[in-house]
């Protein structure tokens, strides 16, 4: 993770050095009228993902979205709707670069409106871009399952649990 810093999940970390954290956090799916999906060239890993983060004291899932969108691609959302729950350990635990290990539990939300224009807003990624969900760039594999649950969520209406 490039640079927690003084995050909940760093003060943490400085605790508990590189063995497995289990860490509540968001994701979204940012859907442009067009029906391109906004993803982000994260630093951690070169690959691309969706926004989303950790939360941090005091946080509700939805805040946490909020908070990471407009600190990652620069974007204001208002209440996001959730579609899924992404916990399974096969694809939620994940080994960053510098050796920390997490497991997620995910709250995953999706939103079509949105203020701004899509811009690398922070140090944790290096580009941001629109993309059609069947042209897909590489993506970390947890991610992509979050598009993949999002395209089953908008053809039948069924929470996704993951």
């Amino acid at each position: 993770m490039a640079g927690f810093g003084d995050t909940y999940l760093g003060r943490l970390r400085r605790i508990v050095g590189d063995r497995l954290i289990l860490m509540p956090g968001a994701r979204i799916v940012i859907e442009a009228a067009d029906g391109r999906i906004l993803l982000q060239h994260r630093a951690d890993f070169g690959l691309w993902g969706l926004p989303g983060g950790n939360a941090e004291d005091g946080e509700s899932l939805a805040s946490i979205i909020a908070r990471e969108v407009e600190e990652e691609v620069g974007l204001v959302i208002p209440p996001p709707v959730p579609f899924g729950f992404a916990s399974d350990p096969a694809f939620e635990t994940v080994t960053y670069p510098n050796g920390h290990k997490c497991q997620f539990f995910v709250m995953l939300f999706h939103t079509d409106v949105f203020e701004g224009e899509p811009r690398v807003a922070d140090d944790e990624s290096y580009a941001v871009g629109w993309f059609d969900v069947a042209t897909l760039p590489e993506m970390l594999p947890n991610m992509r399952r979050t598009v993949e649950a999002y395209r089953r969520f908008q053809e039948t209406g069924a929470f996704q649990m993951i």
